[in-house]
């Protein structure tokens, strides 16, 4: 499908990837399918430097991050390391 500017539309091109949901830090998401633990980050504009990530309360780890793939209903927590104190 082609709009009238012979432009490829953006909503085709995205309804050709099936986009699957998840829950990130206990809120629904919807991401596309086949998603990495780093892609995820990249999605939802997270520095992976300073997280921790844990899907179906099963720590990834961070060397696991590109090879370990998001699944439907996943539960993903992300965890921010915060510095400082006394």
């Amino acid at each position: 499908m082609r709009s009238e500017t012979g432009c490829q539309s953006s909503f085709v091109a995205s309804a050709e990837t099936k986009q699957i949901s998840i829950v990130v830090n206990g809120r629904e998401r919807w991401v596309p399918e086949g998603l990495s633990v780093a892609g995820l980050l990249a999605e939802i504009a997270v520095d992976p430097a300073r997280v921790a990530v844990e899907v179906d309360r099963e720590i990834v780890r961070k060397a696991d991050w590109a090879s370990t793939t998001v699944r439907a209903g996943a539960q993903v927590e992300v965890v921010w390391f915060v510095g400082g104190g006394a």
